[in-house]
């Protein structure tokens, strides 16, 4: 992998006309009354809040995969466009308490080759994790782009680049494998497997240290190996370490195999492809693999969930939900489309079983569609932002002010 320290680039001119010139589909959801003056959904809440549709691709959404809340009421927004390259765009939005019409969203960049990670670092700015680079840009009406580490494998089954950062300033990057189970064209299964193997792995997350003048990086090199997909990873203080969300192999088993909760550390192995679950060989590696010296996880999580974003609720958040580790599950069988909250002991271990905070996301005619959450984010008002790319919708998790009955 190549490394780029402090280059920069300049962001692409944006299509003539708004973001909303062109709408690709109609809302996929029936509103069933309102939620706080917004269109209210069919969804499964905890009392007292309810789930609210806020924008789709009729107001210019493509393949949206995370959100973040810049300043209050300010938002960004990461949207794919689509898995070919080059069709993603940054976009930028307010939402103010009591607002009830959908945001009008405008272009901050675009022509941004898949980019899917977003976070602030600890110098203000905010980091895009696009599939070959991560880039930064302060927080103003205009972009001003500047990559901090170039040359990332941007090809396979898993480029996406997720980020988050450690309360140090460490900079935390997902290098996905390139493929499901390491498997060769000749249909054997080498170990170790070429790919988590050497100096530049990949099924890893790989760790920055920026720092100096210009908190420009200083080293990159892998964290932790035997991660298939690491697009949830969270920095939890009081563990003093970085969890992630294991996307394990693709068995055609609808309950197996587990996807994982790991702890990581300097240096730790977690498995794949060659283990599974709690130690287990994987298929393809049994008699062959020596799971016992590789990590176990935490937890595991139900089979095909697809953890593709976790983030620690802050414990000063007004949320009910302040302290615990939220989850969306993206997966398409019935343990997957869902928000899930894990709580965790005083030691930042989970504690108990994950209980839903949006669930009853299956597919009913003329009402909405099958769920596919991909990001979540905890605005300063404690409000839990969900975005779907299948669906292309931005949804609103928020107190239950006013409601009132569907026609």
């Amino acid at each position: 992998m190549l490394v780029a320290i402090a280059a920069v680039f300049s962001p692409a001119q944006a299509a003539p006309g708004p973001a909303t010139a062109t709408p690709t589909a109609t809302a996929p959801y029936t509103p069933q009354g309102q939620c706080a003056g917004l269109p209210r959904l069919a969804l499964a809440t905890p009392a007292g809040w309810c789930a609210a549709l806020v924008a789709t691709a009729a107001h210019g959404l493509r393949f949206p995969r995370r959100v973040l809340e810049v300043a209050p009421g300010q938002y960004w927004l990461v949207d794919m466009g689509g898995w070919e390259r080059a069709r993603g765009r940054l976009l930028a939005f307010s939402f103010t308490p009591g607002q009830t019409a959908p945001p009008a969203f405008r272009v901050l960049a675009d022509r941004l080759d898949r980019p899917h990670g977003i976070a602030r670092g600890p110098d203000g700015r905010i980091y895009i994790g696009e599939a070959g680079r991560i880039w930064r840009t302060p927080v103003a009406d205009t972009v001003v782009p500047e990559v901090v580490v170039d040359g990332l494998p941007a090809d396979g089954a898993h480029p996406l680049k997720e980020i988050t950062f450690a309360p140090d300033g460490r900079l935390f990057v997902n290098i996905g494998s390139a493929s499901d189970a390491c498997r060769q064209a000749d249909g054997s299964q080498p170990l170790p497997c070429p790919e988590s193997s050497g100096p530049q792995p990949r099924a890893a997350v790989w760790v920055a240290q920026l720092g100096g003048p210009g908190h420009t990086l200083q080293h990159w090199a892998p964290y932790a190996r035997g991660l298939r997909n690491s697009l949830a990873l969270a920095w939890v203080p009081q563990a003093g370490a970085l969890l992630q969300g294991e996307n394990s192999i693709d068995y055609p088993d609808a309950a197996q195999p587990a996807e994982e909760l790991n702890l990581l550390q300097p240096g730790s192995d977690h498995g794949w492809p060659a283990c599974v679950a709690r130690r287990q060989p994987a298929r393809g590696y049994e008699g062959r693999a020596d799971c016992a010296a590789t990590r176990a996880p935490l937890a595991l999580w139900p089979a095909h969930a697809a953890p593709l974003q976790m983030l620690l609720a802050p414990a000063s958040s007004p949320a009910p939900w302040a302290g615990q580790l939220l989850v969306a599950w993206h997966g398409p069988r019935a343990s997957g489309h869902r928000v899930v909250a894990q709580a965790l002991n005083a030691r930042g271990q989970p504690q108990g079983a994950p209980r839903d905070l949006l669930s009853g996301w299956q597919a009913r005619a003329g009402v909405q569609p099958q769920g596919a959450p991909t990001g979540i984010h905890l605005d300063s008002l404690g409000r839990l932002w969900v975005v779907e790319d299948r669906h292309r919708s931005l949804l609103l998790l928020l107190p239950e002010a006013t409601r009132t009955p569907g026609p």
